[in-house]
């Protein structure tokens, strides 16, 4: 599996890694604009992205920006929705409304911080990456 973690504070990005590094192959970025190139450029080495997950709020786009802007490449891309990358926002937030306007951006799931081990993994199992 190839993951893409997409967060700005340093703890939290090297945890995602640590949680996942024995699953994938863990690739970073520090906010969303990273997070489209990388998107991009893993499309153009063909060896797309299994997994995203993603921050909500970052600096300079945060990732609803993100999410939004990926789905729009895949649309242009061809991709069909069933072969979509899996994308699981991470975030502080834990407001309805910003669910909502994730879950109508097509994020695959939404987990509060504190992420656990525990949390994460049954996402993973639920979404079949492992």
């Amino acid at each position: 599996m190839k993951v893409l973690i997409v967060e700005d504070e340093f703890v939290s990005r090297k945890l995602m890694q640590k949680i996942l590094s024995p699953y994938a192959n863990c690739d970073v970025a520090v906010d969303g604009e990273e997070a489209i190139q990388a998107f991009k450029i893993a499309w153009e080495e063909k060896e797309p992205y299994d997994l995203i997950c993603m921050d909500i709020m970052m600096p300079k786009m945060d990732g609803k920006q993100a999410l939004k802007k990926i789905r729009e490449m895949e649309t242009e891309m061809g991709i069909k929705a069933s072969d979509e990358v899996k994308i699981i926002m991470t975030t502080a937030l834990a407001e309805q409304k910003d669910v909502e306007e994730t879950l109508k951006e097509g994020v695959s799931w939404y987990l509060v911080k504190p992420i656990t081990k525990q949390k994460l993994l049954e996402q993973l199992r639920k979404l079949a990456l492992i």
